[in-house]
């Protein structure tokens, strides 16, 4: 492979002995592959060391900054970056090694997400496409903090193959993931706006129809209507988080 398309894959990892193993395997085709792992207490550093020795302990800073780091550590100008619980099929690693001759400077992923275990074509879930294959010197992360994402300076495809995405294990985790998520939502949202008492009422009923009626959560069941909860879950915990911040300011 010519030097400029070789690619390096950036992983940021805390405590995820249960997903990077299969995660890493299905990226030992890579040029590199570098993890910045956030203290981990469990065994995520000693798994990773079977696929890699560029791991590096970072304290954590919040999302952004962790892949801002990982991607200054990368040798190659192509990166592919990862989250832990996501896996590259052999299909998409073709298609990978493919597009980056093809003149682009950026290509988006689609992912097939799983929530418990069963695939969920509803909910919006289906057309998720995500930026992840960039050259490294037209890439910047956006400072958010949740939802962070890559900003591309440049010409962006799209790839066809699907990267899979275990995004709950179960019911346990999901909890978990929300109430982080929504803790990080409301210090970005209270920056600009307050919560109002009406608001654990209508954003929470407006997320509910809006992933269960509006992008179909309700094809996928009971595994599609638990999704959908846990969106209105998630408003309902930032809006009491924001009503909170504002109490206590």
């Amino acid at each position: 492979m010519n030097s400029s398309e070789k690619i390096s894959v950036i992983i940021i990892t805390k405590n995820e002995e249960v997903n990077i193993g299969d995660c890493l395997k299905s990226v030992q085709w890579a040029d590199e592959i570098i993890i910045v792992d956030a203290e981990s207490s469990d065994n995520t550093i000693g798994i990773s060391q079977k696929y890699t020795d560029r791991i590096f302990t970072h304290k954590w800073e919040g999302y952004a900054k962790q892949k801002q780091f990982a991607l200054s550590l990368a040798k190659n100008e192509w990166i592919l970056s990862l989250d832990a619980d996501e896996r590259v099929t052999p299909e998409l690693k073709d298609e990978i090694e493919v597009g980056v001759k093809n003149g682009f400077d950026g290509f988006k992923i689609p992912r097939k997400n799983y929530f418990l275990g069963r695939h969920i074509r509803g909910c919006g879930w289906n057309n998720d496409y995500q930026l992840r294959l960039f050259k490294k010197s037209l890439a910047d992360v956006t400072d958010s903090l949740v939802h962070e994402s890559f900003v591309v300076r440049g010409k962006i495809g799209r790839l066809n193959n699907k990267m899979t995405h275990f995004s709950y294990r179960n019911i346990n985790d999901a909890f978990e993931k929300i109430n982080n998520y929504s803790s990080l939502e409301a210090q970005q949202k209270f920056r600009k706006k307050n919560a109002r008492p009406i608001d654990f009422i209508t954003h929470p009923a407006s997320a509910f129809f809006q992933y269960f009626i509006v992008r179909k959560g309700f094809i996928d069941g009971k595994y599609g209507l638990m999704v959908s909860l846990l969106h209105a879950m998630t408003n309902l915990q930032t809006y009491m988080k924001m009503w909170e911040m504002k109490k206590k300011k």
